[in-house]
């Protein structure tokens, strides 16, 4: 029986790199709520049996935690007011900034009595828009809203945009913070145009304090639902990566690994000088590996189309895919190469929430937003790369602390 030299060359390869990272005594992990991981730099396990690992499954998988209800309930929001003017607002950056996005203009609108006008999605490029209902679902937004705040598709033929104000809002808005500097303006104007601005990544949960907390997590979680052509392609993928891991029992793990975002200044150096912004994709397999899971595990990679740095993650792995490799060839031309960005990065968000794994190699804004859509639905195996020291480690050390902490924002959201 012969030989195979790429799968010889591939194991001299990974043993070397074993043997290189098993010297490292230094562990680095994402920590500091405004410019890296948010969480603590501890990552505890949960003491009261938080882990439950599948007994049927090969490598660290565990079952999925019950799915939680939501605290708020429409009933306890005070009565909708007659409309007072308009609040027009734009979509911008990805579906982690727009769920945030969202959440701003319901709070400041309801706490004004102010209409929302349906917001258009906008991307990187000068003139690139698109309409809210070419991603999202419209019915599923205004339904989830009636009673809180009136949505309406267009302006009235009589009112013009430049008539509007243009008021900046920070990011989690507080109704100190819409009293002294919005209230003002739209009393003034009649009509405000909200700009949302994210002073830091902050996704901790507070003490629920007033109704717009719970308006503020009815957004966050109850208005927001793919378009049903989009939908259709994320789940065709979704059980394309399940078909293809038969071997786990369709279970697959998602890492959001951008090699664009790995190249920033902001992503390089080795983390001496405080915890770590992002791991690469030798980071990720000798991580992942370290975790105990089999090199049969297929892998999905936001990462839109392959790259030769990801090659090393392939030779540990060989089951990784990108976009290009398992989505249905008569979509692609429109999600994958049209040269547009917001189809991909809603795909990504949402295979990212689905998975049974989910690894974020990049902090941010888009880890925080998967987190708050996993717990939500019990999906809470959420792994914090680090650098290993030794061959093996223990799952329940690296679990985000979104989870292990039960701090994030959505368990303040869900009971």
């Amino acid at each position: 029986m012969g030989v195979d030299l790429r799968q010889v060359v591939a194991g001299i390869l990974t043993l070397t790199m074993f043997v290189m990272l098993g010297n490292m005594i230094k562990r680095d992990h994402f920590d500091s709520v405004e410019e890296k991981f948010p969480g603590d730099a501890d990552f505890d396990s949960d003491e009261h049996g938080l882990v439950t690992f599948a007994k049927s499954s090969k490598g660290a998988w565990r079952e999925d935690s019950p799915e939680l209800k939501p605290c708020w309930s429409k009933s306890s929001f005070d009565t909708l007011q007659h409309s007072k003017g308009y609040l027009t607002f734009s979509l911008t950056n990805g579906p982690e900034y727009h769920i945030s996005q969202i959440a701003d203009a319901v709070v400041v609108a309801k706490y004004l009595g102010a209409t929302i006008v349906l917001p258009d999605i906008r991307g990187n490029k000068p003139g690139d828009e698109r309409k809210f209902g070419e991603i999202y679902d419209v019915e599923k937004f205004v339904q989830s809203l009636d009673g809180v705040v009136k949505v309406v598709n267009d302006l009235p033929d009589n009112i013009s945009l430049r008539d509007f104000a243009v008021v900046k809002v920070p990011n989690r808005v507080t109704e100190d913070y819409i009293t002294e500097s919005i209230e003002p303006v739209f009393r003034t104007k009649g009509n405000i145009r909200l700009a949302t601005y994210f002073p830091s990544v902050n996704m901790r949960k507070t003490a629920q304090k007033s109704d717009s907390d719970y308006v503020a997590c009815l957004a966050m979680f109850g208005t927001l639902e793919l378009q049903a052509e989009v939908r259709e392609v994320v789940n065709s993928m979704v059980e394309r990566l399940r078909t293809l891991s038969r071997k786990s029992e369709g279970q697959f793990i998602a890492v959001d690994l951008r090699v664009e975002m790995l190249e920033k200044k902001s992503c390089q150096g080795s983390g001496s000088g405080g915890a770590k912004t992002c791991y690469n994709a030798q980071e990720i397999a000798l991580f992942l590996r370290k975790m105990g899971f089999d090199t049969d595990t297929n892998i999905y990679l936001t990462q839109s189309r392959w790259d030769d740095s990801l090659d090393i993650l392939k030779d540990i792995f060989p089951k990784t895919y990108t976009k290009e490799s398992i989505m249905p060839e008569d979509k692609k031309t429109k999600f994958l190469e049209s040269e547009d960005s917001e189809f991909e990065k809603v795909i990504d968000f949402y295979i990212c929430s689905r998975s049974d794994v989910f690894v974020p190699a990049i902090s941010g804004l888009f880890y925080a937003n998967v987190a708050g859509k996993r717990i939500a639905s019990g999906k809470t195996q959420i792994l914090v790369p680090a650098e290993i020291p030794g061959s093996t480690a223990s799952v329940t050390n690296h679990f985000s602390p979104y989870i292990s902490k039960k701090n994030h924002l959505a368990y303040s959201c869900f009971c």
